[in-house]
């Protein structure tokens, strides 16, 4: 991808999709490429109808997002960015509708729950959708006149929907954490604060694990995430990801990552990129 090209970026999701509003912050000249699953979105790169992968990881809400972290090793992408996106939820309907004609919405199930004191007050019934942008689209082109959606306001502008209210959500914290991914690695320091992502799988020896943890703590090394999940389908091997603040070249961490390598059978960096604003300020993106 030359510097002067607008990229190509994959995400899961139909236009208007939060993902898609993530792909907007970091890359606001970007292509978007809609896909229908995660798998989807890393094959997209692969063959070539995508330069970058934007993937939700896990929000400050709901956790982690299910099969990222299983699908992140296998990928042949490595991490370059990090972005945090504001689950600001709207509530939008056809031209011409009011709020007050609204009585029955469609969402993305995750959403409902996060807009139920504002659907109560108002006596709006809800119904799941499999996809809140993709509800838009649907109503957009012929919905029921009086219905609504419950999506990013991004959604609205793309489909030609009304915006009845914004900023419904019941939490104001709730944020998603998206990773931006390449075919190539950038291992440069980019920033003052960066972030470096790996996997890795302990022996099978007693304390294995705690061993393993053992350097980042005598170095001062943060690790500010650390998942678990099975691999093979062995209870024997089990495999890690992790976060951790700094760069590989920076004394510390290459003293901590050289102890972790005397425990693991694999250890392998996804990425190492700046860190985000959004990472301390939520209420940011």
């Amino acid at each position: 991808m030359t510097a002067n090209k607008q990229p190509r970026i994959a995400f899961q999701g139909a236009l208007g999709a939060y993902s898609h509003e993530a792909c907007l912050q970091a890359r606001p000249e970007g292509i978007p490429v809609p896909c229908e699953t995660f798998e989807g979105v890393f094959q997209a790169v692969r063959e070539d109808r995508a330069d970058l992968a934007m993937l939700p990881v896990e929000n400050t809400t709901y956790g982690r997002v299910a099969d990222i972290h299983r699908l992140l090793p296998d990928s042949g992408l490595h991490i370059i960015e990090e972005a945090f996106v504001r689950v600001r939820i709207a509530l939008m309907a056809r031209p011409g509708t009011n709020l007050e004609q609204v009585k029955h919405i469609r969402a993305h199930p995750v959403l409902l729950p996060q807009a139920n004191s504002y659907l109560n007050a108002h006596g709006i019934t809800a119904e799941a959708a499999t996809d809140s942008a993709g509800a838009a689209e649907e109503l957009a082109n012929g919905g029921p006149s009086h219905d609504g959606v419950l999506a990013s306001a991004v959604a609205a502008d793309i489909h030609g929907l009304t915006v009845l209210d914004d900023g419904i959500e019941d939490l104001e914290h709730n944020t998603t954490r998206f990773l931006l991914m390449a075919p190539d690695a950038v291992t440069m320091r980019r920033g003052e604060k960066m972030m470096t992502t790996f996997v890795f799988e302990v022996r099978n020896i007693p304390a294995a694990l705690y061993k393993a943890m053992g350097g980042f703590a005598t170095n001062g090394v943060n690790m500010t995430k650390l998942e678990s999940y099975m691999v093979g389908g062995s209870f024997t091997a089990t495999q890690f990801y992790a976060d951790i603040e700094g760069h590989p070249d920076d004394p510390a961490v290459m003293r901590a990552l050289d102890e972790l390598g005397y425990f693991t059978n694999m250890l392998d960096i996804l990425g190492v990129y700046p860190a985000h604003p959004g990472r301390w300020n939520n209420t940011e993106a």
